[in-house]
């Protein structure tokens, strides 16, 4: 009945489930799953469906998109890829016009060496942060005049304000 990674999965959750000094029960309540569900996965009986493994990996703190590699359903590429555009959307020290151009030349780099950019990249790259995707952009999908954006989306001086960390 196991198929694929499934019984590397479920040796790899429960070692995880023991780190972070889980009962089985625990874990299952912290995940929203049955106990006997999460026994059958961790023993390799079962499949869990993509959804399930995000609920588990948040109940672990571990990356959802490692547990999808186990499982066979993402493959070590997709999750590099993953986690790098995760880091760049995640970093509060950048705004969402930096982090869309920062995406868009890790795309560049990715295809100059030959690889398609990912499912996550292009138009939609900054909506995942709540910003809309080419914030900042004219009609031709420049940014402003002198390339510089405020948080409110009007153009900046930057000869005239210095910039500061966000807080």
């Amino acid at each position: 009945m196991a198929s694929l990674n499934v019984g590397n999965l479920g040796e790899y959750l429960r070692e995880q489930r023991r780190n972070a000094q889980l009962s089985l029960r625990q874990l299952a309540d912290a995940a929203g799953v049955s106990n006997p569900y999460l026994s059958q996965i961790e023993r390799g009986l079962r499949k869990p469906s993509a959804e399930v493994l995000q609920q588990v990996a948040k109940a672990l703190r571990i990356s959802a998109e490692t547990l999808y590699v186990r499982a066979g359903i993402l493959d070590e590429r997709e999750r590099e890829e993953l986690e790098t555009r995760a880091v760049i959307l995640a970093d509060p020290s950048i705004n969402e016009r930096q982090k869309s151009v920062l995406l868009q030349i890790y795309d560049s780099f990715r295809r100059e060496n030959g690889f398609e950019p990912g499912p996550e990249s292009g138009v939609g790259a900054g909506s995942e942060t709540g910003g809309e995707s080419g914030s900042g952009a004219g009609a031709d999908g420049r940014p402003g005049a002198d390339g510089h954006r405020t948080a409110d989306g009007s153009d900046a001086d930057p000869a005239s304000k210095p910039s500061k960390p966000s807080h």
